[in-house]
Protein backbone atom coordinates (compact mmCIF):
# COMPACT_ATOMS: atom_id res chain seq x y z
CA UNK A 1 0.00 0.00 0.00
CA UNK A 2 1.22 3.63 -0.53
CA UNK A 3 0.72 5.86 2.19
CA UNK A 4 1.19 9.47 2.37
CA UNK A 5 3.49 10.92 4.86
CA UNK A 6 2.23 13.16 7.06
CA UNK A 7 4.26 16.48 7.43
CA UNK A 8 3.55 19.36 9.91
CA UNK A 9 3.57 21.84 6.43
CA UNK A 10 4.28 21.17 3.03
CA UNK A 11 7.47 21.62 1.88
CA UNK A 12 9.19 22.02 -1.35
CA UNK A 13 10.86 19.59 -3.81
CA UNK A 14 14.16 20.44 -2.72
CA UNK A 15 13.05 19.96 0.71
CA UNK A 16 12.19 16.61 -0.03
CA UNK A 17 15.43 15.64 -1.72
CA UNK A 18 17.25 16.25 1.34
CA UNK A 19 15.33 13.86 3.31
CA UNK A 20 16.76 10.69 4.35
CA UNK A 21 15.73 8.06 1.85
CA UNK A 22 13.33 5.40 2.98
CA UNK A 23 12.58 2.14 2.87
CA UNK A 24 10.79 1.38 0.51
CA UNK A 25 10.98 4.86 -1.20
CA UNK A 26 8.99 7.48 -1.09
CA UNK A 27 7.91 9.50 -4.19
CA UNK A 28 7.05 13.70 -3.61
CA UNK A 29 3.71 14.33 -6.08
CA UNK A 30 1.61 17.43 -6.35
CA UNK A 31 2.97 18.64 -2.69
CA UNK A 32 2.81 15.37 -1.07
CA UNK A 33 4.86 12.77 0.04
CA UNK A 34 4.15 8.71 -0.18
CA UNK A 35 5.24 5.26 0.49
CA UNK A 36 6.04 3.19 -1.96
CA UNK A 37 4.41 -0.28 -1.35
CA UNK A 38 7.09 -3.11 0.20
CA UNK A 39 7.65 -5.13 -3.01
CA UNK A 40 6.31 -9.10 -2.50
CA UNK A 41 6.74 -12.09 -4.47
CA UNK A 42 5.34 -11.12 -7.87
CA UNK A 43 6.36 -8.07 -7.86
CA UNK A 44 9.61 -8.37 -7.58
CA UNK A 45 10.02 -11.45 -9.91
CA UNK A 46 8.26 -9.22 -12.52
CA UNK A 47 10.56 -6.60 -11.84
CA UNK A 48 14.21 -8.43 -12.55
CA UNK A 49 13.05 -10.74 -14.74
CA UNK A 50 11.00 -8.45 -17.35
CA UNK A 51 13.67 -5.62 -16.63
CA UNK A 52 16.65 -8.61 -17.81
CA UNK A 53 14.64 -8.83 -20.53
CA UNK A 54 14.20 -5.23 -21.83
CA UNK A 55 17.97 -5.07 -21.20
CA UNK A 56 18.55 -7.89 -23.14
CA UNK A 57 17.06 -6.55 -26.13
CA UNK A 58 18.11 -2.93 -25.55
CA UNK A 59 22.11 -2.76 -24.26
CA UNK A 60 23.65 -4.72 -26.85
CA UNK A 61 22.64 -2.13 -29.70
CA UNK A 62 22.42 0.54 -27.62
CA UNK A 63 19.02 0.90 -27.76
CA UNK A 64 17.66 1.24 -24.12
CA UNK A 65 18.02 0.35 -20.82
CA UNK A 66 15.62 -0.57 -18.01
CA UNK A 67 16.51 0.81 -13.96
CA UNK A 68 14.59 -0.86 -11.48
CA UNK A 69 13.32 1.54 -8.45
CA UNK A 70 15.55 4.56 -10.12
CA UNK A 71 14.66 8.25 -8.65
CA UNK A 72 13.42 10.12 -11.33
CA UNK A 73 13.30 14.04 -10.39
CA UNK A 74 11.34 15.89 -13.06
CA UNK A 75 8.19 18.74 -13.34
CA UNK A 76 8.66 19.42 -9.64
CA UNK A 77 8.73 16.18 -8.26
CA UNK A 78 10.11 12.91 -7.88
CA UNK A 79 9.03 9.60 -8.44
CA UNK A 80 10.13 5.84 -8.19
CA UNK A 81 8.79 3.97 -11.06
CA UNK A 82 9.26 -0.13 -10.60
CA UNK A 83 11.02 0.13 -14.04
CA UNK A 84 11.94 3.15 -15.63
CA UNK A 85 13.46 2.78 -19.32
CA UNK A 86 15.46 4.99 -21.03
CA UNK A 87 16.10 5.10 -24.71
CA UNK A 88 20.01 5.17 -25.03
CA UNK A 89 20.40 8.38 -26.22
CA UNK A 90 18.86 9.92 -23.16
CA UNK A 91 20.74 8.38 -20.30
CA UNK A 92 22.53 10.83 -18.22
CA UNK A 93 26.22 9.81 -18.27
CA UNK A 94 28.95 12.10 -16.78
CA UNK A 95 32.03 12.98 -18.28
CA UNK A 96 34.31 10.04 -18.66
CA UNK A 97 31.08 7.97 -20.05
CA UNK A 98 29.60 6.89 -16.39
CA UNK A 99 25.78 6.57 -15.49
CA UNK A 100 24.94 9.78 -13.63
CA UNK A 101 23.60 9.00 -10.18
CA UNK A 102 21.01 11.45 -10.16
CA UNK A 103 18.58 11.54 -13.05
CA UNK A 104 16.35 14.78 -13.21
CA UNK A 105 14.72 13.66 -16.29
CA UNK A 106 11.30 11.92 -17.15
CA UNK A 107 11.57 8.15 -18.20
CA UNK A 108 10.86 7.45 -21.68
CA UNK A 109 8.77 4.49 -20.80
CA UNK A 110 7.23 4.24 -16.81
CA UNK A 111 6.37 0.42 -15.67
CA UNK A 112 4.56 -0.16 -11.99
CA UNK A 113 3.84 -3.36 -10.98
CA UNK A 114 0.67 -3.38 -8.43
CA UNK A 115 1.38 -5.03 -5.02
CA UNK A 116 -1.53 -6.72 -3.14
CA UNK A 117 -3.70 -4.18 -1.28
CA UNK A 118 -1.62 -1.08 -2.72
CA UNK A 119 -4.05 1.44 -4.07
CA UNK A 120 -4.02 1.57 -8.04
CA UNK A 121 -5.35 4.98 -8.71
CA UNK A 122 -2.24 6.35 -6.68
CA UNK A 123 -0.16 4.38 -8.67
CA UNK A 124 -1.75 5.60 -11.94
CA UNK A 125 -1.22 8.91 -10.74
CA UNK A 126 2.49 8.61 -10.77
CA UNK A 127 1.99 7.08 -14.44
CA UNK A 128 -0.02 10.03 -15.57
CA UNK A 129 2.14 12.56 -14.11
CA UNK A 130 5.34 11.15 -15.99
CA UNK A 131 3.08 11.11 -19.04
CA UNK A 132 2.10 14.98 -18.78
CA UNK A 133 5.76 15.41 -18.72
CA UNK A 134 6.12 13.58 -22.38
CA UNK A 135 6.97 9.92 -21.20
CA UNK A 136 6.44 8.26 -24.42
CA UNK A 137 4.79 5.31 -22.36
CA UNK A 138 3.39 3.60 -19.60
CA UNK A 139 2.10 0.30 -18.29
CA UNK A 140 0.39 -0.73 -14.87
CA UNK A 141 1.00 -4.50 -14.01
CA UNK A 142 -1.60 -6.66 -12.49
CA UNK A 143 -0.48 -9.74 -11.74
CA UNK A 144 -3.42 -11.08 -9.32
CA UNK A 145 -5.89 -10.03 -12.42
CA UNK A 146 -2.65 -10.85 -15.06
CA UNK A 147 -3.85 -7.43 -17.03
CA UNK A 148 -1.39 -4.67 -18.31
CA UNK A 149 -2.95 -1.09 -18.55
CA UNK A 150 -1.06 0.33 -21.43
CA UNK A 151 -1.17 4.47 -21.44
CA UNK A 152 0.14 6.57 -23.74
CA UNK A 153 0.05 10.23 -24.35
CA UNK A 154 -3.26 11.90 -25.18
CA UNK A 155 -5.11 8.08 -25.57
CA UNK A 156 -7.60 6.03 -23.78
CA UNK A 157 -5.51 3.46 -21.57
CA UNK A 158 -5.81 0.33 -23.29
CA UNK A 159 -6.00 -3.32 -21.15
CA UNK A 160 -3.74 -6.10 -22.80
CA UNK A 161 -4.38 -9.69 -21.47
CA UNK A 162 -4.17 -12.91 -22.17
CA UNK A 163 -2.66 -13.07 -26.54
CA UNK A 164 -2.86 -9.43 -26.62
CA UNK A 165 0.48 -7.90 -27.69
CA UNK A 166 2.08 -5.12 -25.51
CA UNK A 167 3.63 -2.25 -26.85
CA UNK A 168 6.59 -1.22 -26.10
CA UNK A 169 8.95 1.80 -27.14
CA UNK A 170 9.38 1.90 -30.59
CA UNK A 171 13.18 1.35 -30.41
CA UNK A 172 12.67 -1.78 -28.72
CA UNK A 173 10.25 -3.15 -31.70
CA UNK A 174 12.47 -6.64 -31.12
CA UNK A 175 10.88 -6.98 -28.02
CA UNK A 176 7.78 -8.79 -28.64
CA UNK A 177 5.63 -10.28 -26.04
CA UNK A 178 2.19 -11.22 -25.09
CA UNK A 179 0.80 -10.81 -21.72
CA UNK A 180 0.58 -14.27 -21.35
CA UNK A 181 3.93 -14.43 -22.27
CA UNK A 182 4.84 -11.48 -19.55
CA UNK A 183 3.01 -13.17 -16.71
CA UNK A 184 4.73 -16.60 -17.81
CA UNK A 185 8.30 -14.59 -15.81
CA UNK A 186 5.95 -15.74 -12.80
CA UNK A 187 6.50 -19.30 -13.71
CA UNK A 188 9.40 -21.21 -11.95
CA UNK A 189 8.43 -24.64 -13.80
Amino acid sequence: MVTSIQSPSKISLEEFLLLPETKPASEYVDGQIYQKAMPQGKHSTLQIKFSSAINQVGKPQKLAFAFPELRCTFGGGAVVPDLAVFEWSRIPLNSQGEIENRFEIVPDWTIEILSPDQNPTRVINNILFCLNHNAKLGWLIDPAEKLVLVFKPQQQPEAKENQDILPVLDVLSGLQMSADDLFGLLSFN
